[in-house]
């Protein structure tokens, strides 16, 4: 089945490559860039998708130009001579209390965004209903966008944002927010209210980093006389000079006068109602000729002449006197550059940050498995340790029951040589007699012969004096075997509680960074949750396979000392009645060459030793490689070795984050930001 995966993942790589157009110039770049970054190594969030989607549409969208300042200069009235037509509401009190893009549509229309994330339209009449503050039903509204059919904004949208000295504190931090995007700030105040001390205290607050793409307009001009104007301009310029790149006063009412009424305008919006009209009648009444529209035309035809007839020389020098062309040319040569080239500068940067973002995301996750390895390295070292330590501990518990060994085969000796007795018996000498006649001679004699059945007795059965005296040694290492054991056991869960404090807070690991890799964080927040099959399962089966083995032989040896002893001292006793015997029988042939025979109790012990392979008990119990201590030594080895296999695991995990890093990286240093 995974061969047939892979034969079908490589035909589509190779014959089903998909190919990626991209535009010209920085477009194609950022789409670039936007590419490798959705790349699937990286598993990428839909949170990015949607941040790398909007710097893809910020190349494309208009030069953003904030109109900001406090409530009541005139903001509103300033964007309606801008668009040549009375849309925004004004009023006395702060009126706009949510943020209204002004962008570039074929009709006029209002789009409601609300903080749900749900969007309606609604007619431009009802734009009042949406913006003023005034009105309860407006706190679920994010913002607003109103769509104009108006030429400047196909390269330039408008951001009409709340007073910075509105009552909401809210409106005042979404206006600060606004500004750190926009390619232009316009700051209106009125003219004859300028340089006040609550207005220089705003402009020191929100203000002081936006020079050079800030423009000042003294608004409301037309109340003033020239000379006052120049007063105020130069008191403005002395105050304000620091805040903006340019001040010009300004009067958006003869803007917005002059404006509605040029006749470019005119007959842009005759046009558009002839358009409309026709439309609407031709979907209505499904005419076979163009007759039924005949009179609207001619009525068209006679307004556009009226317009272009009308002396427009007054609006004409309106418009000149309000100073809005001043303020459309540094629009034009000024913000429009520099805005074009921070943009660029921006998204770059944006990029960039967005690359470190997801770098550092991925330098915590890696740091997991970092902290993993320090862990698994710090609780081995203890580990090691605490093997020693059972070695140390457990081989003088094992010299004990060595030494309560010995002492049983002591007293089996001396009760064996206790029942070594001497008896009277008799033989028979050749003598020569009278005439050289052969007789033989009687002759007493005393010969030795054990008792073994009185031995037997009470080793064995009437007293049972060996299970009595195995008792303690058998049950001692029975209780060895099972403190190695479980000594065994605790190292491994002292090691596993170590690793799995590491496990704790990572199970529930969270990305920092909203764009950051879902997947990724949950990948790692699953192997922290699976531990122990990732891990500790490879420790714990080795302890186990330890403790298993140690069982085994330490029942085998209890089985030895519990169930083999009687048969060999049986055995023993029996040798000693086959040597006793045979002595005396060599000492009755030829007692000058053979004495009698009485076997001593070390040489009783000797034998008993050899038929209980006393030099295994040895080598199993005290030897310096007994059985504990290739118990240990093998755990320790153990440890070692799967210490190595799971590091390395681990290693070849954080790895795949690390060249994900690289890979960033290597995006990041490609985006030229100079």
């Amino acid at each position: 089945m995974s061969l047939l995966t892979n034969f079908i993942a490589e035909y589509k790589e190779r014959f089903f490559q998909e190919k990626s157009f991209y535009a010209d110039g920085f477009l194609g770049e950022v789409q670039k860039i936007r590419t490798r970054l959705l790349h699937e190594q990286f598993h990428p969030s839909i949170q990015l998708k949607s941040v790398l989607d909007k710097q893809c549409r910020r190349v494309k969208y208009p030069i953003e130009i904030a109109i900001v300042g406090q409530f009541s200069s005139g903001k509103s009235t300033f964007l309606n001579a801008l668009l040549s037509k009375d849309i925004l509401p004004t009023g006395i009190t702060p009126v706009t209390s949510k943020v209204i893009f002004i962008n570039y549509g074929e009709e006029y229309k209002l789009k409601i965004t609300n903080y749900s994330g749900a969007q309606e339209y609604a007619p431009i009449e009802a734009i009042s209903e949406f913006s003023d503050q005034r009105k309860a039903e407006v706190s679920s509204i994010k913002y607003l966008t109103l769509y104009a059919p108006v030429e400047m904004l196909k390269d330039i949208s408008f951001v009409d944002t709340p007073g910075l000295n509105s009552q909401s504190k809210s409106d005042t931090e979404v206006t600060k927010k606004v500004l750190r995007d926009v390619g232009g700030i316009i700051w209106l105040t009125l003219i004859d209210n300028a340089g006040k001390l609550s207005e220089l205290e705003v402009l020191d607050e929100f203000m002081e980093s936006f020079q050079s793409k800030s423009l000042c307009l003294l608004n409301q001009k037309d109340k003033l006389e020239d000379e006052q104007i120049e007063t105020a301009l130069q008191y403005v310029k002395e105050k304000f000079s620091k805040y903006f790149a340019k001040i010009i006063p300004i009067s958006s009412k003869m803007a917005l006068e002059s404006r509605a009424s040029h006749k470019n305008i005119l007959l842009e919006q005759n046009y558009k109602q002839i358009i409309q009209d026709f439309a609407a009648k031709l979907k209505e009444e499904n005419p076979e000729s163009l007759s039924f529209f005949k009179e609207d035309f001619l009525s068209y035809k006679q307004e556009v002449q009226k317009i272009s007839d009308r002396d427009t020389s007054n609006i004409s020098q309106m418009f000149k006197d309000s100073n809005m062309q001043e303020v459309l040319n540094f629009i034009n040569e000024n913000i429009r550059p520099q805005a074009k080239d921070a943009k660029t500068f921006t998204i770059r940067k944006e990029f960039k940050d967005i690359c470190n973002i997801l770098i550092l995301e991925y330098e915590i996750i890696a740091g997991v498995y970092d902290t993993l390895i320090t862990v698994i390295k710090k609780a081995s070292i203890k580990t090691q340790s605490s093997f020693e330590t059972i070695h140390t501990t457990y081989s003088k518990e094992l010299q004990l029951v060595f030494l309560s060994l010995e002492k049983v085969l002591e007293s089996i000796t001396h009760e064996i040589y206790q029942n070594i007795h001497t008896k009277k018996s008799f033989r028979f000498e050749k003598k020569k007699g009278f005439l050289h006649k052969e007789s033989y001679q009687k002759i007493d004699s005393t010969i030795y012969w054990i008792d073994g059945e009185s031995a037997c007795n009470k080793l064995l059965y009437d007293e049972r004096l060996v299970d009595k005296m195995l008792h303690n040694p058998i049950n001692e290492l029975k209780h060895t075997r099972q403190s190695v054991s479980d000594a065994l056991m605790k190292v491994y869960e002292t090691f596993a509680r170590s690793v799995k404090n590491w496990q704790s807070p990572y199970e529930h690991l969270k990305k920092k960074r909203e764009i950051a890799s879902d997947i990724e964080y949950s990948n790692t927040r699953h192997y922290a949750a699976k531990i122990y099959e990732n891990i500790l399962s490879c420790y714990h089966d080795s302890i186990l396979n330890t403790t298993a083995v140690l069982r085994q032989k330490f029942t085998y040896f209890n089985g030895v000392l519990s169930y083999a002893y009687p048969q060999i001292i049986q055995a023993s006793i029996a040798h000693f009645e086959q040597e006793i015997s045979h002595a005396n029988t060599l000492h009755h042939s030829n007692p000058a060459n053979f004495p009698l025979y009485r076997p001593t109790e070390d040489e009783i012990l000797a034998k008993l030793k050899a038929n209980f392979d006393f030099e295994k008990i040895e080598n199993f119990l005290i030897s310096k490689r007994n059985h504990l201590f290739k118990t240990i030594q093998y755990s320790k080895e153990a440890h070692e070795k799967i210490d190595k296999q799971q590091i390395e695991k681990i290693i070849v995990q954080k790895e795949l984050y690390l060249s994900k890093i690289e890979a960033l990286r290597t995006i990041e240093k490609e985006i030229n930001i100079t």
